[in-house]
């Protein structure tokens, strides 16, 4: 049959015929004028006008298919940009929606960058509490969005369903279950969210027998058993470590997920030194942590050992006689301690995450007395409010057939349950199950019905993550599959004709706004009634429990003490969290700050109780493979661990710092359902979760097997380089001389010592570097705790793709920014610098350095991020053939991609090891089945930055996209780029929730960057090679006191 179309050329060849219809198709290609001024100029119009945003996406000529059809129908009649669009919409400007993350574990305001409809990218919304801090997971949540094992549809029995049917049948069993006298249980996350709380009540109030039960997966509950006990109200007790000359911490890792996590801002506040104060930190601890790691004065103790000192501080800050069995040393470092507290008064504060109701209620007694300027229980947090008993009672309620309905959203009790096999024997004798869940996971193959629900970017919703402090939850994407808010499905089953949109702006305006707009709380996000807040000594006043425990004898009496068992601490990664993200590659790629593995879980244990244990591994020699492979890859053995009556098989790595005679095991791990073979990584530490008690008394026994891990370092010491983490005590920085502390390094010019910037000694001319812009970027080393939320920031910004655990094992890692993690072989790194300068003579220097490659049993920490630094005498750009890599006028190290052609010589050449090679074609390759093997994942690609091919040679840019942006948009409005423009416009600066990064342009005499680059903290990395990078450290102060 033959072609009958007809096509033109060109407009004139069309004029030139008369052809019937077409000027009325002309005409009617855009039904109505888009009503850009009204609709953006006038708030009632914006809360009313019809317009969507897939009419806004018609006038900007934009169309695909499949999921970025749903990025033109996201509602924009509701959703409201951070920053308003200019009348003239322009394709290839981001969009930025406030918006809040609140999955249960990670509670966060965040703002999610747009491009054309399609969320790219998550970052910190700065109108937020300080408090509010995006971390890792915060960041990489959004590649859940594109995950392509989410379910489309819902499910009945194992089988796809409609949402007509679902409703229809849970509406007529739920009638059925309320006219019987069994019990309708909500089984829910944290929702911390005043509209869902309420919705619920009116669910209550619509079947008569309901009941709603929190579960928080990593429990809170004797925290908060304390603090509702102590004050009447749950929740837990907020800390402003700004407040605080000195921080104790018992077992509490603050800087990580402790009690929700977000204190880290406040924390490194005051440890960067200003005026010569800064804060103190003693932690004790077991397992080396990142509050251990950032740490003055670090204490390794057994958790057991914990509760004493804990107790014996107690003692002496009420002038209370007990007698507790410490060892000499302990007991002295203990009343050096207190003596500290005492003598800081209210300036310190004390923490701990004892997981027992008594000793965290001696832990609120003792701020109250020392009156604790940081202790705020009056700004009481919300993001942890689950109750464990009651989770416990419910399990046996079921099995008892008490429960005749249970719907449960945002939680997976079949993976995080210890007693996981009881619990799928009392889903049997329950009427209805209901699961909300994004994921065919572990608990959904058990249940009668799979709602499936909508990622928080789809969703509508509010949250009170802090007392007072409300913010917003809006779609910034039209939902992706058939799926449903739980929110939603309450308002159906309560016979509601309200979306859950109406129902919260409706709460919102009738029971939380007071002086302010529905609209403008959804451009900022965020919402403050802290003024309504009563003060901390009312709130204390008020409290229900006012007395103090004058008797400990019973505590001390309990305090267990069993030398035949180890003590296991179970606790969650800064990477994988409670192990929702699971099927996150990103995450699972992404090096835990303090081993820096990848792609595992593992048992942490001392190197003398693997010695013990015989689960240590000699080192490789030239003649015999051991801990390391051939390839460097680190190996590791096999331990079973015991704990009544059920055991599990794990790997041991040997981790400096953890205390004798205790291990840590990390949650997150061991995922079987709802991901990927590739993420069904490491082993499931929930199964050892008994009484959700993360201490337990286990068993250790060796076994066979030798396992392979993929790690990012494999070198732990610096070895006495102390020029490259520099670093003094407060005392020497306040004193001395920065030449002492911070002497710029000199190099011989004719048998004569020349510092290193003099431009005698350079090999090439200097350019004049005053005018125009000059992009530096600052790190500070007391500041940066590690955490590695620039990390994921730069993988979303820059397309930086995922190679998996065999490519990471073979040191094929892709990530262009790496946080250096080093350990002191003696007990300070100061004692390292003293051992490597005392040597003399070669026998000497063997049995040194030798020694200075083993870290110490309980060494201190350093962390030193590392990218490009940008040099303005690259030795990179010298060696290339090609001139792929080149120098810019802006002191960027510029990549041309199609120009690279694999010479590798770059990465050869570099002092600063930082380039990454594509070894292989990452991208649409089966081998490497992560995000970027899917259509639906590679929606997250950031469209100003190219995707990589094999054979290329890549590195940090300083997001040269964002700065490229920042000089267009001000050339676009006729102006010079504002001051402060740039500040901190790379994806690793703005991710940086503590301050530690700062990017701007040092040619801005006040800015920030550059009083940095200025600052007597400042130098360069191995600034003797004479590199002169753009990227500038601060010496690390330590605050330390000899005990």
């Amino acid at each position: 049959m033959s072609n009958k179309k007809k096509y033109w050329k060109n407009l004139s060849e069309l004029s030139s015929e008369k052809v019937n219809g077409i000027d009325d198709i002309k005409q009617r290609e855009f039904v109505e004028e888009i009503p850009v001024d009204e609709f953006l100029g006038d708030k009632e119009n914006l809360s009313n006008s019809s317009t969507s945003r897939r009419d806004f996406l018609k006038y900007l000529g934009f169309s695909t298919a499949a999921a970025t059809l749903a990025a033109c129908e996201g509602p924009v009649v509701k959703s409201i940009p951070y920053v308003v669009q200019p009348k003239e919409i322009i394709p290839g400007l981001a969009n930025f929606y406030a918006t809040t993350i609140s999955n249960g574990y990670d509670f966060a305001n965040i703002l999610v960058k747009n491009r054309e409809g399609r969320p790219i990218k998550i970052e910190h919304n700065k109108l937020a509490p300080s408090s509010s801090a995006t971390n890792a997971r915060v960041h990489a949540s959004i590649l859940d969005l594109y995950d392509s094992t989410r379910l489309a549809q819902p499910m009945k029995n194992g089988l796809p369903t409609s949402w007509f049917e679902f409703d229809f049948e849970t509406k007529r069993k739920l009638k059925e279950i309320n006219d019987s006298s069994k019990q309708i249980v909500l089984l829910t996350q944290t929702f911390a969210s005043p509209s869902t709380s309420k919705l619920i009540n009116d669910f209550g109030k619509k079947y008569s027998n309901v009941s709603h039960i929190i579960y928080d997966t990593i429990s809170e509950s004797a925290a908060l058993d304390a603090f509702e006990q102590r004050y009447g109200q749950r929740g837990l007790a907020n800390y402003d470590f700004s407040m605080a000359d000195l921080v104790v911490s018992i077992g509490a890792d603050f800087i990580g997920d402790w009690q929700g996590g977000g204190f880290e801002s406040g924390y490194t506040t005051r440890r960067i030194p200003k005026k010569g104060k800064m804060s103190r930190h003693i932690q004790f601890e077991s397992n080396m942590t990142l509050s251990g790691a950032n740490s003055d004065t670090r204490i390794s103790v057994k958790p057991s050992e914990q509760k004493l000192i804990l107790l014996s501080i107690y003692s002496k800050v009420f002038s209370i006689d007990n007698n507790i069995n410490l060892s000499d040393k302990l007991q002295k470092t203990v009343d050096s301690t207190v003596s500290e507290i005492l003598n800081s008064k209210s300036k310190a504060v004390l923490i701990s995450g004892i997981n027992d109701v008594d000793y965290q209620s001696l832990v609120l007694q003792i701020n109250e007395k020392i009156k604790s300027k940081a202790f705020n229980p009056n700004e009481t947090i919300k993001s942890r409010l689950g109750d464990a008993n009651k989770v416990k009672k419910l399990v046996q309620q079921m099995k008892n057939g008490e429960v005749g309905a249970l719907i449960m959203a945002g939680v997976n009790p079949v993976y995080s349950l210890p007693n996981s096999q009881e619990f799928i024997e009392g889903l049997e004798e329950v009427g209805l199950s209901i699961l909300f869940t994004m994921k065919n996971d572990e608990t959904a193959s058990h249940v009668d019905y799979v709602a499936t629900s909508s990622h928080y970017l789809e969703s509508w919703g509010d949250a009170e993550i802090k007392k007072e402090e409300y913010s917003l939850i809006q779609p910034v994407i039209n939902k992706l599959f058939d799926t449903r808010q739980f929110q939603e499905q309450l308002l159906i089953w309560s016979n509601s004709k309200k979306s859950y949109y109406e129902y919260i702006k409706d709460n919102w305006e009738n029971n939380i706004l007071e002086n302010s707009f529905w609209n403008k709380v959804l451009h900022d996000g965020v919402y403050s009634k802290k003024k309504n807040n009563i003060t901390k000594n009312k709130f204390l006043r008020s409290a229900a429990e006012k007395t103090y425990h004058l008797d400990l004898q019973d505590l001390i009496d309990k305090t267990p003490s069993n030398k035949n068992l180890y003590e296991l601490t179970l606790y969650p990664k800064i990477g994988m969290g409670d192990g929702q993200q699971a099927n996150n590659p990103w995450l699972q790629e992404f090096p835990d700050p303090l081993t820096r593995t990848t792609w595992d879980n593992y048992l942490t244990i001392s190197e003398f109780d693997a010695k013990k244990l015989n689960l240590y591994l000699e080192p490789s020699t030239f003649f015999a493979q051991s801990r390391h492979d051939a390839n460097g890859g680190l190996n590791g053995k096999y331990a079973i661990i015991s704990l009544n009556g059920n055991s599990i098989k794990v790997p041991v790595i040997i981790q400096p710092g953890q205390a004798r005679g205790t291990v840590g095991l990390s949650f997150g791990y061991g995922r079987s359902k709802g991901v990927k073979d590739e993420m069904k990584t490491g082993v499931n530490a929930y199964r050892l979760y008994e009484n959700f008690n993360p201490i337990q008394l286990v068993s250790i026994q060796a076994t066979e097997g030798k396992h392979e891990f993929a790690c990012i370092q494999l070198h732990n010491t610096l070895m006495g380089r102390g020029e490259i983490v520099k670093e003094t005590s407060l005392e020497i920085f306040n004193t001395k001389d920065s030449k002492l502390w911070n002497a710029e390094t000199v190099v011989s010019l004719n048998h004569i010592e020349t510092p290193v910037s003099s431009p005698k000694v350079d090999l090439w001319d200097e350019f004049d570097r005053s005018i125009g812009h000059h992009f530096n970027l600052s790190i500070d080393l007391n500041a940066c705790t590690g955490c590695g939320a620039c990390v994921i920031a730069c993988n979303a910004e820059n397309n930086v793709p995922v190679v998996g655990k065999r490519e990471i094992r073979r040191s094929r890692d892709m990530h262009w920014l790496r946080i250096d993690r080093y350990y002191s072989s003696e007990e300070t790194f100061h004692q390292d610098d003293e051992k490597k300068d005392d040597i003399s003579g070669l026998q000497s220097a063997l049995n040194s350095f030798g020694e200075l490659e083993s870290p110490s049993e309980n060494p201190q920490v350093a962390f030193q991020p590392i990218m490009c630094q940008h040099c303005n005498h690259a030795p990179c750009e010298t060696v290339c053939p090609v001139a792929a890599t080149s120098h810019g006028r802006q002191g960027q190290n510029h990549m041309a991609y199609n120009r690279c052609v694999g010479t590798r010589y770059c990465a050869n050449n570099c002092p600063y090891k930082v380039r990454r090679f594509n070894w292989f074609l990452y991208n649409q390759n089966d081998e490497f089945d992560y995000h970027m093997n899917d259509d639906l994942g590679r929606m997250v690609l950031n469209p100003d930055v190219t995707v990589r091919s094999r054979g290329v040679m890549e590195k940090c840019s300083f997001c040269i996209q964002k700065t490229q942006a920042v000089i267009l948009k001000a050339k676009l409005e006729g102006r010079p780029v504002a001051q402060g423009e740039f500040n901190d416009t790379c994806a690793c600066a703005s991710a940086c929730s503590t301050g530690a990064m700062r990017f701007g342009d040092i040619n801005e005499k006040d800015s920030e960057i550059y009083k940095l680059k200025h600052d007597k903290r400042a130098y360069h990395l191995l600034d003797g090679v004479g590199t002169k990078p753009n990227v500038v450290y601060q010496v690390k102060i330590r605050n330390e006191k000899k005990v």
